[in-house]
């Protein structure tokens, strides 16, 4: 298994935003001035400007996250880029969290790794946060190209919270993790975004549900003041530790197939294949296909006419539904 062990406890950083404006270079001559205008970096997994290049020269950090009632309130999760949300033993989610432009302080409650993270982190690489796992699990993971930290090597890195019950007390220290600094390299975009002035097509909706089974169906309401997607679990908004309700820009809700079974205990998300996937972003839906060819690839999600789907810049949920559930939605004017 690949795994680095901390021996330094370094200082917490706060999460990083990105403010400012772009740099720019002039260029004077005698009888004129040229103004050049340096071309705009975007974070990969978030399509937002990032003029410091910072997840230019991290590795992403993805965290195994608890989604069960007793877990609730998460930390941290309102900041991850893209979060995967996938069906394990008995019908539970899970939340696979990807950090790359913002490093918050603590992440968790921190859970097991599962057999469909190995398909999830492959395009990404960089760090792999969890709490352990099953036999087959592991192997799993360890096939994948990132490094591994759980509880027998991160040192202060992961602590327990005495305020809460195991096994939902595990927490992360992401920003004394991510200076662990696995073999950083330039994350890949996983999406492919709307420029300024685009529009997204399709028809308005209010809100839609996800519908997971066993009690973990997730609504999602439109909210116009923010441009984003008030998400509710459990019957209620889904509030972090921070007082912060989790609403991300975008939804992907891909329909796949759970190898051996939804919810059995060793099935995975067979996510190289190909499948319909309904997008929500900017109030609207837009319906398509997604595909992948192999491991080593991002996935590719286009419109029924065959072009890139195009999501609105900023934090994205993507939520692997198993081919025999369906999405609820509800429009408006």
């Amino acid at each position: 298994m690949k795994r680095w062990h901390l021996f330094t406890i370094l200082a917490c950083v706060a999460p990083l935003a990105f403010t400012g404006a772009d740099a720019r270079a002039d260029t004077t001559s005698s009888s004129t001035t040229t103004t050049t205008q340096a071309p705009t970096y975007l974070a990969p997994l978030t399509g937002l400007p990032d003029p410091r290049h910072v997840t230019r020269d991290r590795a992403a950090l993805t965290v195994k996250i608890d989604n069960t009632p007793e877990a609730m309130p998460q930390a941290g999760v309102q900041y991850a880029d893209v979060v995967y949300e996938e069906i394990v033993e008995g019908g539970i989610t899970r939340l696979a969290a990807i950090f790359d432009s913002r490093i918050p302080a603590v992440v968790g409650p921190v859970r097991s790794v599962r057999r469909t993270d190995r398909e999830l982190v492959f395009p990404i690489g960089g760090i792999f946060a969890f709490s352990g796992g099953a036999e087959y699990a592991i192997r799993s993971i360890e096939t994948a190209p990132v490094t591994l930290f759980d509880q027998t090597n991160s040192g202060a890195a992961m602590f327990r919270d005495p305020k809460r019950s195991p096994p939902h007390n595990l927490f992360v220290n992401a920003p004394l993790l991510e200076k662990a600094r696995a073999k950083p390299r330039p994350t890949s975009s996983l999406f492919s975004y709307l420029t300024p002035g685009q529009l997204p097509s399709g028809p308005k909706v209010r809100s839609f549900v996800v519908g997971f089974a066993a009690g973990y169906a997730v609504t999602y309401t439109w909210n116009a003041k923010t441009g984003s997607w008030d998400r509710s679990l459990f019957g209620h908004l889904d509030v972090t530790t921070n007082g912060v309700v989790i609403s991300p820009k975008n939804v992907l809700v891909m329909s796949v197939n759970y190898v051996g079974g939804a919810g059995v205990i060793d099935s995975y998300a067979q996510l190289v294949g190909s499948g319909p996937v309904e997008l929500f972003t900017g109030g609207h839906l837009e319906r398509g296909s997604w595909f992948r060819h192999h491991l080593h690839q991002a996935t590719t999600y286009v419109t029924a006419q065959g072009h890139r789907l195009r999501l609105t810049p900023g934090s994205t949920w993507v939520e692997l539904l198993d081919t025999s559930e369906h999405v609820l939605v509800t429009t408006r004017p």
